[in-house]
């Protein structure tokens, strides 16, 4: 049973799931928190060693890959942006238009919690803007300015 707790704004993984249609090994993301619908949300992935690009991305010194941290915040805003249009929303794709200013700080290695901080810009019609960062504790990792477009999966 999903949980979506209203009075605290948490979205529970199974939730998640319904909402956008990202899988294993490609969900970047574990649960998302403090959803302010039509403004912002924080998503959270817990970074683990049996992630499986692990294996080459570095052996000896894994390194989560920084593309996949650009999409584990395109995924924390297809949240917010399914919070926000509603039911009729979920399980749309979300297709990046854009990846702007995007600038790797420190790197995110397995143990971590990654706090995935998105913030909506702008949107006309299917078309989103974005502002994102990655924390890991009081410490940004990553940040980025993304545009993505809204569309029906079929």
């Amino acid at each position: 049973m999903s949980k979506e707790n209203s009075q605290d704004n948490e979205i529970d993984i199974v939730r998640v799931m319904e909402m956008i249609p990202h899988r294993y090994p490609f969900l970047m993301i574990d649960r998302v928190v403090d959803v302010v619908p039509d403004e912002s949300a924080v998503g959270i992935k817990n970074v683990t060693i049996n992630e499986p690009f692990f294996q080459g991305h570095f052996p000896g010194h894994p390194v989560f890959p920084g593309v996949l941290i650009i999409e584990s915040m395109a995924q924390t805003a297809a949240v917010l942006v399914v919070k926000t249009m509603g039911a009729e929303s979920e399980g749309k794709l979300v297709y990046f238009m854009s990846v702007d200013q995007a600038r790797f700080r420190k790197p995110v290695t397995p143990g971590d919690t990654m706090n995935i901080i998105v913030e909506k810009v702008r949107n006309r019609g299917n078309v989103w803007k974005f502002k994102g960062k990655a924390m890991v504790g009081d410490t940004l990792m990553a940040e980025a300015t993304f545009s993505a477009m809204i569309v029906d999966g079929e």
